[in-house]
């Protein structure tokens, strides 16, 4: 009985996730994301050190790859995380 009842409540978690992903905006939103992922992979393989000078030239090439593709912006690595 419970494996039942476990199943049948992972299904309800999944259903809306696999309903937004087969619909047009959610394949848009998962491009978008991918297209995303993709800039910050570039620019932490040209800029791969941590240093201070690092961190702004990976984060300005993050900044263009994802204006010039016309993608939502990320924050940045020099914004502090808010304070409740």
């Amino acid at each position: 009985m419970h494996r039942i009842a476990l199943t049948a409540f992972l299904a309800a978690l999944t259903m809306p996730i696999s309903a937004m992903a087969v619909s047009p905006y959610g394949q848009q939103m998962t491009a978008t994301w991918k297209a995303s992922d993709r800039c910050a992979a570039a620019a932490r393989k040209a800029f791969p050190d941590y240093t201070p000078e690092g961190n702004a030239k990976r984060d300005a090439q993050l900044k263009q790859c994802l204006s010039s593709q016309n993608l939502p912006p990320r924050s940045g690595l020099d914004t502090p995380d808010p304070k409740p």
